[in-house]
């Protein structure tokens, strides 16, 4: 029973899109529908410039943080605690209350992963940033990044190895116009207008 409300709750949390409603605050056009269409920090950050985006990406962070972080104080199961995750990320990529039309869920991914420690935090970050510099392709970043965290996290705390799959897995699925379009040389790099996420 418990663990259903915790579900419930990680989805509806999910599903409250700050790029739409950060874009409707700072009257910018809707991230669905501009840029690269896809509700996120990098579209915000290329739609309005670094404050908008800045609040995007805290808000998309908490919206995985405060529902596994709440489920791991109450000392639910890792391997439940990677299904409140998966559900914090569904109702980003399809919340409810935006038609099922969302994001990537990567930020939201990384929130949830969070409550397992600052040194796995610290190693995506570093992983991210690494990769971001030396390609200059924000979707490949994210990719290797989350298909590292399997690892990082067998090597920090193997409990929640399994968890943190299940998140490796939706986050790499979502991204596969993106890995179509790295395969092609398509894709754009950062600070292209016409970059998709």
């Amino acid at each position: 029973m418990l663990i259903g409300v915790m579900c419930l709750v990680a989805y509806l949390m999910g599903s409250i899109s700050s790029a739409i409603l950060v874009c409707r605050i700072f009257r910018l056009p809707d991230p669905r529908f501009a840029g690269s269409n896809n509700p996120g920090a990098t579209n915000v950050l290329r739609l309005g410039g670094k404050l908008p985006a800045l609040l995007v990406l805290v808000s998309d962070v908490l919206k995985g943080t405060i529902p596994v972080w709440g489920a791991y104080f109450l000392q639910i199961e890792p391997i439940w605690l990677g299904t409140i995750a998966v559900c914090a990320c569904l109702g980003h990529i399809y919340p409810v209350f935006f038609h099922f039309n969302g994001g990537k869920a990567v930020a939201t991914a990384f929130g949830a992963l969070l409550p397992i420690g600052l040194s796995l935090a610290g190693l995506l970050v570093a992983t991210w940033i690494l990769i971001l510099w030396i390609t200059r392709y924000s979707s490949l970043a994210a990719i290797i990044t989350v298909g590292l965290a399997p690892l990082y996290t067998f090597l920090i705390k193997p409990l929640y190895t399994l968890p943190v799959t299940f998140l490796t897995v939706l986050i790499i699925f979502r991204h596969r116009a993106n890995i179509k379009r790295l395969w092609q040389g398509k894709e754009p790099k950062v600070g292209k207008k016409s970059e998709r996420e």
